[in-house]
């Protein structure tokens, strides 16, 4: 594996072309463009993070589009998950809007929203969160997850956390852009900062509500 050097700015202008050229044939006139600024830069990247942080996924690049009106065949960003635990861990993401990094859960499976809820409700681990994402929010993070439009059956209206109840997944961002320091080794060191910030909101969900 290559040694990172920093995600080129040419992978921003990468997703900008490809959103006004979302079709086979510029894909793969400009495939070796996605490889060499998207893929390979990541790849790398998360290789570096692997011990402190976990083993990676990155997502593919094509859309799944069976089930959608618009079938534009490529995702116009590359995302990538960083995980020890099902459904719960660190994101990555490089689009025309540059860098993304975000961390929490997704998964919304019976048994896991049960547990997140339970705790949730629990005075002690639900203020332990309150804490949490209080802090994320004064870091500059976006406070994010699929939600309810009210409290979930079961819990009252005027419960202490109720707006913590109504997620049935819970995850935090926060968009960096196109920094000075982004095409650079430093990099490696500002994903890695950004996700130790991240980092008590997964422990918690790891402790607290992971099946």
């Amino acid at each position: 594996m290559d040694t990172f050097t920093g995600i080129p700015a040419a992978a921003s202008v990468f997703y900008a072309e490809l959103e006004n050229n979302n079709n086979r044939d510029w894909w793969l006139a400009h495939k070796d463009a996605y490889d060499a600024v998207v893929r390979l830069p990541l790849e790398a990247l998360l290789a570096e993070l692997a011990p402190v942080f976990g083993p990676a996924k990155l997502f593919r690049p094509y859309r799944d589009v069976r089930f959608s009106l618009d079938k534009s065949p490529y995702k116009t960003a590359q995302g990538a998950f960083v995980s020890n635990h099902e459904g719960v861990g660190f994101y990555l993401q490089v689009s025309a809007d540059g860098l993304l990094v975000g961390g929490g859960f997704h998964s919304s499976s019976p048994a896991h929203l049960a547990r997140y809820r339970s705790a949730v409700d629990a005075p002690a681990s639900g203020e332990a969160l309150v804490r949490v994402t209080g802090t994320l929010s004064e870091s500059g993070f976006s406070i994010e997850g699929q939600r309810l439009k009210t409290v979930p059956c079961g819990f009252p209206r005027g419960h202490p956390r109720a707006e913590l109840l109504k997620h049935k997944t819970l995850s935090a961002s926060r968009q960096l852009g196109l920094p000075e320091w982004l095409d650079t080794g430093r990099a490696r060191d500002e994903v890695a900062r950004h996700w130790e910030q991240l980092r008590p909101l997964v422990d918690w969900v790891i402790r607290y509500a992971a099946p």
